[in-house]
């Protein structure tokens, strides 16, 4: 994998969000990847709407779309989107090859794709780490359960008997003095 790979791929991991339980791309960062309007984008999925159902595509609706723009810090005045954005799964960007027909569009599609098998080998390794310390804290809080319960032991004070209550106020150790009666 050569630097200018590397790079695209760091680019299209930053453009990868979670949004519905799904790792999606969205239709203007996707635009921007293949170097052509988001409009134009929009408009080649729209003329072959029966090729993205809605596990390859959907639209985001208000909420979504204010929580990322509060993520993004835009405002929406003057200019800006007059529509919710897209939103591409996988799948739904892999089908974009097929619709989008250049040559910068299919190798940026490949990139696209590796990057996001990239992200899935990450979290299953995050899984099988997780369900390993899992078993380690287990096994753990087995083995010292009894140095847990010593060290509880030592952290709370020790009670007074009943019946027997501090006294309050300064008390003073010292030996008293002796006074002279004149």
């Amino acid at each position: 994998m050569d630097e200018k790979e590397i790079v695209l791929s760091d680019l299209i991991e930053d453009k990868i969000f979670l949004i519905r339980g799904l790792k999606v791309m969205l239709d203007a960062d996707l635009a921007d990847l293949y170097g052509i309007e988001t409009k134009a984008l929009v408009r080649a999925v729209k003329r072959n709407r029966d090729r993205f159902p809605a596990d390859f595509m959907f639209q985001l609706d208000k909420a979504e779309f204010e929580n990322l723009r509060y993520q993004f810090g835009t405002s929406n005045r003057r200019g800006g989107r007059r529509y919710f954005p897209f939103a591409f799964t996988e799948q739904g960007v892999a089908m974009l090859s097929s619709v989008l027909n250049s040559q910068k569009a299919i190798e940026v599609n490949i990139q696209i794709m590796r990057t996001f098998v990239k992200i899935r080998e990450m979290i299953t390794s995050h899984k099988d780490l997780s369900r390993k310390l899992s078993v380690l804290e287990k096994k753990y809080d087995e083995n010292f359960k009894v140095v847990f319960e010593a060290i509880r032991e030592l952290m709370t004070p020790p009670r007074p008997p009943a019946g027997q209550r501090k006294k309050i106020g300064f008390n003073l150790k010292e030996p008293r003095a002796a006074y002279r009666k004149t």
